[in-house]
């Protein structure tokens, strides 16, 4: 307990553990967003925006027109985001998926999120795949998403 300081002295002490604690937490914030791929994704990718997200073409592309809808706060759960924010971006999804829809007629799409290492996500930047797919693109597209588990995706 630090009862001999003068109330100056302590005054001055708990500000300086204040600002080393902003400086650590504020470091660690910028080091994450400066090694995040989407925090500085450059504008001329961008082909939608809204007040919560962007919507681009992923650069890995699974199949032809292949996007992204992130959002522009960095958040690793869509759970993290306020519950306004995540209707936003499902409006950015939506408005994505018609883009997609006029410019590369695919018959069904896939779209859907990876959270958490244990899911697949390898950016730790929350964000939806809008995944066109067209007919024939492989031999048996029953079950979707479900063949994330090879060993539990037929049911039928």
């Amino acid at each position: 307990m630090v009862t001999s300081l003068e109330p100056g002295i302590l005054r001055e002490s708990v500000v300086e553990l204040w600002l080393v604690f902003w400086l650590k937490v504020g470091n660690v914030r910028t080091m994450i967003a400066q090694e995040c791929a989407f925090c500085f994704l450059p504008k001329r990718r961008v082909v939608f925006e809204n007040s919560s997200g962007f919507a681009f073409f992923d650069d890995y592309p699974v199949s032809t027109g292949h996007m992204l809808v992130i959002p522009k706060r960095h958040s690793c759960s869509l759970f993290e985001l306020p519950e306004s924010d995540q209707s936003v971006l499902w409006q950015l999804v939506a408005q994505a998926r018609l883009h997609l829809k006029k410019q590369f007629n695919p018959d069904g799409f896939n779209i859907g999120l990876n959270e958490g290492k244990s899911a697949g996500q390898t950016i730790s930047h929350i964000h939806f795949h809008v995944i066109p797919r067209y007919k024939n693109d492989v031999l048996d597209p029953r079950g979707g998403i479900r063949w994330v588990i090879p060993e539990k995706a037929k049911y039928w």
